[in-house]
């Protein structure tokens, strides 16, 4: 369980992006961030993957505290999406996914491959191997950063506007996905799209001005109103 007690952080130009914000994200299910754009969201999804130092609070991963436990161990616990994907333009699919277990594992490059194979075939997506990132679609190019995450095993993966660049049908379709994946790997999803939401997460918070205003099962928020 992720826990975040009283978390605040401010900006350098002293904007107060997250104020006391306490939240529980519960493991195994999908948990939604959701805010529309300026709400302290993706703040504090950075937060979460300690790539942002909060003013003041506490995150702890199953009891311990985020900012006490050594980079390798955290990062192998804590996986990130980001919304631009950061795929390796120059790398193929298998290649991109291949890279950090290779780099950062030290596993041997026979068995990162197949791993990375079996994970591509796992997530239907098994013929996109050979392709370089330019060469699929925004759907296809979102399930590959994700099979690439996934190949560190994270104890939780975040993921930051997934659906930013899809369609509404290709949406309907990552959120199914998503939910076959849950079983294994907990998700913390940062959205605006409500929508995708209701249809991906059980549980979440939304945020306006760095403030948490409704927390609790997605369907009793969206039902709440004044969102």
């Amino acid at each position: 369980m992720i826990e975040i007690k009283r978390l605040n952080f401010r900006y350098p130009d002293g904007a107060h992006a997250l104020i006391d914000i306490s939240v529980e994200v519960p493991s195994e299910q999908i948990f939604a961030v959701m805010g529309q754009s300026g709400s302290g969201k993706t703040t504090l999804l950075n937060c979460i993957a300690r790539f942002l130092k909060p003013e003041s609070g506490l995150i702890t991963l199953n009891g311990q505290a985020i900012d006490e436990m050594d980079e390798k161990e955290f990062r192998q616990k804590i996986g990130v999406v980001f919304q631009r994907l950061n795929l390796f333009p120059h790398l193929t699919i298998l290649e991109n996914m291949t890279l950090a277990p290779i780099r950062v594992q030290g596993r041997p490059e026979v068995e990162a491959t197949e791993a990375a194979r079996a994970m591509l075939d796992r997530l239907g997506i098994a013929e996109l191997s050979g392709s370089y990132p330019a060469q699929v679609s925004g759907g296809q190019a979102q399930r590959a950063a994700i099979a690439r995450g996934l190949m560190l095993q994270p104890e939780y993966m975040l993921l930051d506007e997934p659906t930013s660049a899809l369609d509404a049908r290709t949406t309907e379709d990552f959120a199914g996905w998503l939910k076959e994946l849950h079983e294994k790997t907990n998700f913390i999803v940062v959205t605006h799209d409500l929508l995708f939401a209701k249809s991906a997460a059980e549980h979440g918070v939304f945020m306006r001005e760095g403030r948490v205003v409704h927390t609790g099962a997605i369907g009793e928020i969206l039902a709440a109103g004044n969102i």
